[in-house]
């Protein structure tokens, strides 16, 4: 090495880049003006020989071994030059054409860091992660991780042989780590190697990486998120327009590795394979809405996808990230909305992941009484860290904004908003009050809720919260949370509880039938029979009915009956609208073979004629949050195990009569209604065409003037045991003469009259 080298060279720094512990690599390689010369510095571990090619006249000058281990130097005459590249020749005499990574200045602006640590840049997935893009003319793939616990962090992947001596990055005062490889392109395999304070080198995933290999490899995948043509435009104005609380909401949920058979040759279906069966199905069925189980990379099958490793991440089961945008774009083309499930509340322990991510306790709490489910064996988030909330926040808003979702269906909200939720005394930790409310987690949620609204209206905000917590749905500005719909845990297990109990013994359970109407309009409410209910021993749907066949199927008529004329939206899980036997798992498919029989193939119809006569009656949706738009006639019959009640939209004319059977006997029932009039029953789950008997009320029943339940009018219908009708009112045409109701007679608490 020429003595004026020698004397330019930053030994201290050389060793540091050799023995892998630059935090700032990019201030001793790559070019550097030094006086009217050029120095040129590369690392190539191993390396025999070096040469610089310059682009514009391919000229080549051989660069000096400054040390044996692979650092090479050229002080060239001149100016920085424009283009050059590296051709690098190994011990083996193989020869390799390598780009400089270390040429191109920081991507990650000052606003940017200031923006991370305060835990509001909304866009940070656009900076940190995997992004391809074309920089100083040269094409390559930019990564940026915070990890600001690690002494030293590369990039290793298939383009640098998963050497972490080669891509060492850049340290920014936030603790973002940075580099731009111009080797590295779409499709190749990576990790970031983290070496922590003491030495120890680690391998984990990119928290922001947008892709994923397929489990049980563990790689993040280089993806690129610009290529896919969006065609919903249309779907996504009238979305920004629409009215949440008064329209109709029926959702299907579904785990896209059940849904259908794989091609030949394949474990899962791909996205594109889904999508048109899914479309379908729902267009066929009416819902309104799909709701996937977590679609974000998992490593565990049997997790169902609640237990994420990839947030930024499509799981790679069915496809990449341009696979799911297609399914999302081909919904929304079809009039279909997609809400996704969300789990910001704990994520799993695997080393490759988040877990002590830099060698600290990155994402999760220190201390274990608040950073661990000890019941579920996952890892809790610290929400007052502002770069963990903008992690989680930003997400929420990347499926929203990047892949169009219309919706987010945020998991286990209780374990968030708790401190004590799953835990013992001495297993977790008070507020600063002295209370068990995680005022951190509950800063968080608003500030979720509040942001997806501003900047993206229309889109819904849904909690699984199983507590009493008031104001759920509550308006921020008035101290609630701020989602849109809470999913009503109450009524759901109140019900199946009523349910599964042998009609003879009903009567001694009727509060819990009636109670949700005491509280339904505290939140805007969905009823649910999600997954949740038809695994781990809970039985299907069918399988909670009592009695035989034919009252199993009855029952569940029944129940799909009441749910949808019940107050609040309406969610069914995939299978149990064809009556699925059989408890859910994610190891087997939709058994669609079961349509061929009768029974089940009658249910499937009557969810069908449910979910049309949803859409089409306003009685069933208009005023589904207020307490105008629902009516009871008689709720205390408990001893005869029946419900009368009137469903009421905007015009009295929408109105709809709604009467269901709990008991094992048929009944020959007198109602009493509020107005004149005639009553049509549209539907009756008893109905032929469902499976049931056939006991149905064919011709309209006029109201008469005779006193019913505390109502001026009545009619008389025909109910088969477990079953449910219900009728349409018409107004009485004009001029008919209207009859008043009897003076003097009133009735009993039971439907019964007394002078």
């Amino acid at each position: 090495m020429t003595n004026k080298l020698y004397k330019l060279m930053n030994w201290p720094a050389i060793e540091e880049i050799i023995y892998s512990e630059a935090s700032d690599p990019h201030a001793l390689l790559g070019p550097h003006t030094v006086g009217s010369s050029t120095l040129f510095q590369a690392f190539f571990p191993g390396a025999e020989k070096v040469q610089i090619q310059f682009t514009d006249d391919m000229s080549e000058k051989d660069m000096e071994m400054a040390d044996e281990d692979g650092f090479f130097a050229l002080l060239h005459p001149g100016k920085k030059p424009g283009g050059y590249r590296y051709i690098v020749t190994m011990p083996d005499g193989n020869v390799e054409i390598r780009q400089d990574a270390y040429r191109h200045k920081s991507l990650i602006t000052a606003e940017d860091e200031e923006a991370f640590a305060h835990g509001v840049h909304y866009t940070v997935y656009e900076k940190l992660g995997a992004h391809p893009m074309t920089l100083d003319g040269e094409e390559g793939v930019y990564f940026a991780v915070w990890a600001p616990g690690a002494v030293r962090v590369s990039t290793v992947g298939d383009f640098n042989h998963w050497d972490g001596r080669v891509h060492q990055m850049r340290r920014l005062p936030s603790g973002i780590f940075e580099i731009f490889i111009p080797d590295a392109k779409v499709g190749d395999n990576y990790k970031y190697e983290l070496k922590m304070k003491g030495g120890l080198t680690y391998l984990k995933a990119d928290p922001y990486g947008n892709a994923a290999q397929l489990r049980p490899e563990t790689a993040s995948v280089v993806a690129d998120l610009r290529e896919f043509a969006w065609e919903d435009g249309e779907w996504l104005k009238a979305r920004k327009n629409s009215r949440k609380t008064d329209a109709p909401m029926s959702v299907y949920e579904l785990y896209l590795g059940s849904f259908t058979e794989p091609s030949e040759g394949r474990e899962y279906a791909t996205y594109r394979e889904i999508a048109p069966k899914v479309i379908a199905y729902v267009k066929e069925m009416g819902y309104t809405h799909v709701e996937l189980m977590p679609i974000m990379e998992h490593p565990f099958d049997a997790s169902w996808g609640y237990q994420i490793i990839g947030y930024y991440a499509p799981t790679a089961r069915y496809g990449m990230p341009a696979d799911f945008m297609y399914f999302i774009n081909e919904l929304h083309k079809a009039g279909i909305g997609v809400i996704l499930d969300w789990v910001p509340a704990h994520f799993p322990r695997d080393t490759y992941g988040l877990s002590n991510f830099d060698g600290t306790c990155l994402y999760e709490h220190f201390d274990p009484r608040q950073g661990a489910h000890p019941h579920w064996g996952t890892l809790i988030y610290n929400y007052g860290r502002a770069e963990v909330k903008n992690y989680l926040i930003a997400n929420a808003l990347f499926w929203v904004e990047k892949f169009h979702a219309d919706g987010l269906r945020m998991d286990a909200v209780a374990s968030m908003l708790y401190l004590d939720y799953g835990k013992n005394d001495g297993e977790w930790v008070a507020n600063i009050y002295g209370g068990n409310e995680n005022l951190e987690a509950i800063e968080f949620i608003k500030h979720v809720n509040s942001i997806l609204k501003k900047r993206n209206p229309g889109v819904l905000s849904i909690a699984e919260e199983s507590t009493a917590w008031p104001m759920i749905t509550g308006d921020l500005d008035e101290g609630g949370l701020g989602f849109d719909i809470k999913w009503n845990m109450g009524w759901m297990n109140d019900y199946l509880r009523y349910i599964r109990f042998d009609p003879y013994f009903r009567s001694h359970h009727h509060s819990e039938l009636t109670f949700s109407m005491i509280y339904t309009y505290s939140e805007n409410f969905m009823l649910v029979f999600s997954h949740d209910e038809v695994v781990h021993g809970k039985a299907s749907m069918i399988g909670k009915m009592p009695g035989e066949r034919e009252q199993k199927f009855a029952g569940l008529r029944l129940s799909y009956a009441y749910m949808m004329t019940h107050p609040g939206k309406k969610l069914l899980f995939m299978g149990q609208d064809i009556a699925e036997f059989d408890e859910w798992n994610e190891g087997r498919r939709v058994e669609w073979e079961l349509l061929e029989y009768p029974e089940h193939k009658g249910v499937q119809e009557l969810v069908k004629e449910l979910n049309r006569l949803y859409r089409t009656q306003p009685a069933l949706y208009e005023l589904d949050n207020r307490p105008e738009g629902f009516e009871w006639l008689n709720c205390i019959a408990a001893n005869e195990c029946y419900l009368t009640f009137l469903r009421k939209g905007k015009k009295r004319e929408d109105a709809l009569l709604v009467i269901a059977n709990f008991s094992g006997a048929p009944m020959k029932l007198q109602v009493g209604v509020p107005y004149a009039g005639s009553y049509k029953e549209i539907l009756n789950t008893d109905a032929a065409k469902f499976g049931g008997t056939g006991v149905v009320n064919s011709r309209a029943k006029k109201a008469a003037a005779k006193e019913w339940d505390d109502k001026p009018y009545s009619i008389n219908v025909n109910l088969a045991p477990l079953s449910v009708s219900i009728l349409a009112y018409t107004p009485e045409a004009d001029g008919e003469t209207k009859k008043k109701a009897p003076v003097g007679e009133k009735k009993t608490k039971q439907g019964g009259r007394k002078k």
